[in-house]
């Protein structure tokens, strides 16, 4: 007998039953057809597109477990930004269920689906924005990676990209005072660059953050990591899990023997 193949097994894992079914309906789509799945160990049905990265990010959190990390103390505030259709969210507000999340997601068909994917969550608050280094308005672009890889760009900047729509651009002291938060306990940003504008002047706010979770785009965004790890040299811990680089401050992460070590090198 041939084995499963594994993209059938993962199916299984996250859907059940209905997970084969889903990974031949995916297959065999030729449009981005929704539908509501219920994934194990979740309170509610989530709607996902099939065809699109969906299913990867879904595979993201909820099998590889990318997000999967302990905290001295629960977190009271997650800031979510780059929340897609707000997945992140979901399982963050399983793993600390006294957190308040504010999820950003700037583009369009992503929000929809965040606002109606988090609405069984009242402690979740989707906002449609994305984090930036200025408060103004901004372009979103589509570079052609799929639902997950849209990007952010000045309005006078010039980009072979399409360009969507406008968003709103806000900084990370804005959100803090817009939602009363007088400290982040984590940051998760998954923002496809533009995490280099971002970390380009982050003083007012990056000392008002416990934990950081930030995938970087060095390799869509020159400059990305330097200016990442120039501005967070005050973390004491540095580990990685999947494609996110976690720093944290002293105290807030339980030491683990191979993945949470504290930082020895500092790039920048």
């Amino acid at each position: 007998m041939k084995a499963i193949p594994q993209k059938l097994r993962d199916y299984y894992k996250m859907f059940g039953w209905r997970g084969p079914l889903l990974a031949v309906e995916n297959k065999l789509s030729t449009v981005s057809k929704e539908v509501e799945v219920t994934i194990r160990g979740l309170r509610a049905p989530v709607t996902l597109r099939l065809t699109t990265s969906d299913i990867d990010v879904c595979k993201q959190f909820f099998l590889t477990k990318e997000y999967d990390f302990e905290t001295t103390v629960p977190p009271q505030t997650i800031v979510d930004a780059g929340a897609n259709i707000g997945l992140a969210s979901i399982y963050l507000a399983h793993k600390f269920p006294e957190a308040r999340i504010i999820a950003l997601e700037p583009e369009g068909s992503n929000f929809v689906l965040l606002r109606k994917n988090v609405a069984p969550y009242p402690r979740i608050l989707p906002i449609q924005s994305a984090l930036w280094h200025e408060n103004a308005r901004i372009n979103l672009v589509d570079p052609g990676l799929g639902k997950w890889g849209f990007q952010t760009q000045s309005r006078g900047s010039r980009n072979a990209a399409r360009i969507c729509h406008e968003v709103q651009g806000v900084t990370v002291d804005r959100i803090m005072q817009d939602q009363e938060i007088g400290f982040i306990d984590v940051l998760k940003m998954d923002i496809e660059g533009a995490e280099k504008e971002v970390f380009q002047d982050a003083s007012k706010w990056v000392e008002k953050v416990g934990i950081l979770v930030v995938e970087l785009h060095e390799h869509l965004r020159s400059g990305c990591n330097r200016s990442f790890y120039n501005a967070t040299n005050n973390f004491e811990q540095e580990w990685r899990q999947g494609e996110s680089v976690y720093l944290a401050r002293k105290g807030r992460c339980p030491a683990k023997p191979l993945s949470c070590q504290p930082r020895q090198v500092l790039e920048g």
